[in-house]
């Protein structure tokens, strides 16, 4: 396969503004075996107006009352919680991951030290967003629902003119909404990414399952982005797309089998089957009882297991041929 796939256990909001659950999220993508957990960096009034509405699912999942700013700000830690966040993830050995949703949070992470920005669906068509990150020349990751084919480009376009190398720039199929129905997944727009744009390619999965991201890895991502929740029936707009706790240990587990399993490409016996070769394959052997000296034909000779004699590859020229000794009925014959 050539490179490992890198899993991103992705927190989000889904600790509720709440610490402690965060803390224990970042344990829940360590002992899962991810290797990055992914945080939100966001001053909720710098990116969302007083008439911004939720979305459906937003809707059925935190309470209808309150607007879409009013449910971020209750769900935003601060940048002292994030700088805490980051230092028990270290601590941990596990990679921190924060995405921003406002340049103020862009400047702070980069003060945090990030060496890399992860770039949320929303802000793809966000220049001025675009631009700051680009300066920065980080390593990034960007997920790209809702987007068209045109607007990624441009997107990588106003990134790479503010200083960003495009080799630098992981691009993740997505699509933004929670769960995402299977026949709207479209998992062959990351071929169409990767060979148009001449660029590595994830997929961020919002599915209520491990099926797409698992067959993501074997269509060729090199980054799988997946929420986590210690509960799905908690109350919150993500809970409810996201893994539990032994379902991404399972994803990850899957993961790396695929990883095992997508090998160099060279059709070759394996090691491990070598040993049956000569169990499974076949030789050339006597159907009858044969004298020296006797023509081999078809009358007299047959084909079976084991394959520790003439290849059956060579009947054309062991036909026709006198026997070297006599042979009983299933003996092999010998060259």
């Amino acid at each position: 396969m050539g490179y490992k796939v890198q899993v991103i256990a992705e927190v989000g909001v889904n600790h509720n503004g709440q610490i402690d659950l965060a803390f224990k999220l970042i344990d829940v993508a360590l002992n899962a075996g991810a290797d990055v957990v992914k945080f939100h960096a966001s001053i909720p009034k710098l990116n969302i107006s007083t008439v911004a509405v939720k979305a459906d699912y937003q809707l059925s999942t935190t309470d209808p009352n309150e607007t879409q700013l009013e449910m971020c700000e209750k769900m935003t830690l601060s940048f002292e919680e994030l700088r805490k966040l980051k230092t028990y993830a270290e601590k941990r050995e596990i990679k921190f991951l924060a995405t921003p949703f406002d340049i103020v949070s862009i400047d702070y992470l980069d003060k945090l030290g990030l060496d890399c920005i992860k770039v949320p669906s929303g802000d793809i068509t966000n220049l001025p967003y675009l631009r700051r990150i680009g300066e920065l020349n980080k390593e990034v990751i960007m997920s790209t629902g809702m987007s068209e084919l045109s607007e990624i480009t441009d997107a990588l376009n106003i990134m790479n003119d503010s200083g960003t190398e495009r080799s630098k720039i992981m691009i993740l199929h997505c699509n933004t909404e929670y769960p995402t129905p299977y026949e709207d997944v479209n998992l062959r727009a990351m071929l169409t990414i990767r060979d148009e744009l001449g660029v590595r390619v994830g997929y961020s999965d919002h599915t209520p399952g491990i099926e797409v991201s698992i067959a993501a890895v074997a269509l060729g991502a090199e980054v799988i982005e997946k929420h986590i929740t210690l509960d799905r029936n908690m109350l919150g707009p993500d809970h409810s797309s996201s893994l539990e706790p032994d379902e991404l240990k399972a994803m990850v587990n899957a993961i790396r089998n695929i990883e095992k399993a997508m090998g160099d490409g060279v059709k070759r016996p394996s090691p491990s089957e070598k040993e049956n070769m000569p169990i499974a394959r076949k030789s050339i052997i006597a159907a009858t009882n044969i004298k020296k000296g006797e023509l081999l034909s078809e009358k007299n000779l047959t084909v079976k297991r084991p394959g520790t004699g003439i290849s059956p590859m060579n009947w054309d020229k062991v036909i026709g041929t006198a026997a070297n000794k006599d042979y009983e009925e299933d003996n092999l014959i010998e060259s």
